[in-house]
């Protein structure tokens, strides 16, 4: 370890991640979306996990919710550029993640209160970091 990567007290860790998949069967990632749901909520019924489930961010969340990422049980690539999974359960082709550790962000998340400043990206490298 060197002086720039040795923990130190007050020390901001920041962990970027991205994680891409296709969509291949919107039926089947829907259905896959409804059965995480009322896998985290078994009082949940099937009709009102039709309610909850009705678009596509609300299916990422349920599966994000469920299993921490959206295609929990595969590699993050598939094969080649553009070669597709079509017979996965959940409907979606895994197709690629990406994480980066950044030390000393200015600031943590925490730190801006319940609102971000206008403009502000989350996601983006501080210069200063």
């Amino acid at each position: 370890m060197d002086e720039t990567t040795t923990p130190t007290a007050g020390m901001t860790i920041s962990v970027r991640m991205r994680q891409d998949v296709v969509v291949v069967d919107p039926e089947r990632l829907v259905t896959a979306a409804r059965a995480a749901l009322r896998e985290t909520d078994p009082e949940m019924t099937e009709e009102r996990a039709a309610e909850f489930i009705g678009d596509v961010y609300d299916a990422v969340w349920a599966l994000m919710d469920r299993f921490g990422r959206l295609a929990a049980d595969v590699p993050a690539s598939t094969g080649r550029p553009g070669q597709r999974v079509l017979d996965r359960p959940d409907g979606l082709s895994p197709a690629g993640e990406r994480q980066q550790i950044v030390l000393n962000d200015p600031l943590p998340l925490q730190d801006y209160g319940c609102l971000m400043p206008e403009g502000y990206d989350p996601f983006a490298i501080p210069p200063e970091a």
